[in-house]
């Protein structure tokens, strides 16, 4: 009987007293977790873009923007006009302008440009073969040289491309 009511002092007091107030130390960890593993997965991402755009190399200056706009207006002026010089000069100013804004966000882990900066050096080179030996009549000769040089440049900056994201997300630059 004295067991019995010592019991149900017990309940009587478990129930008019107070608790402690819950720890949030579960909630936290839980919260630490799921943010760790969203990072790793924005890590991973290869598509889209990350964080702001990386500042142009003139400062506030736009000269990249600037060149590929020259370079469009030349190039529909050298149609209209029938071509000539004008045209592959525009091509030049237009295709520099893209090269560099897509060199700067790739690098820099902004946005993956791996295909069109891998391509712009193949197209380069066969070029160069097709001016100085001329354009063999198997056309597919010249991919023999091209295609092994675009797969290298291509692993290439994929993995340089990576390895700027990971810096990107895990230290983002400062505003």
């Amino acid at each position: 009987m004295a067991q019995q009511k010592s019991r149900s002092r017990k309940r009587q007091r478990r129930q008019t007293t107070p608790r402690a107030i819950a720890s949030t130390r579960r909630d936290q960890r839980a919260e630490r977790r799921t943010e760790a593993a969203r990072e790793l997965r924005r890590g991973n991402r290869q598509l889209g873009r990350e964080g702001a755009r990386p500042q142009s190399p003139f400062g506030g200056l736009p000269v990249s923007e600037l060149a590929i706009l020259i370079g469009f207006i030349g190039l529909v002026i050298g149609f209209i006009e029938g071509g000539g010089p004008v045209v592959i000069v525009s091509v030049i100013v237009c295709g520099l302008g893209v090269l560099e804004v897509t060199a700067r966000e790739h690098f820099s882990g902004y946005r993956s440009h791996t295909i069109l900066l891998a391509a712009i050096p193949a197209l380069a080179v066969e070029t160069g073969i097709a001016v100085l030996f001329g354009v063999p009549s198997q056309r597919l000769l010249l991919l023999i040289p091209v295609v092994p040089l675009y797969a290298l440049l291509f692993w290439l900056l994929r993995r340089r491309f990576m390895t700027a994201r990971q810096a990107r997300v895990a230290r983002p630059p400062a505003p």
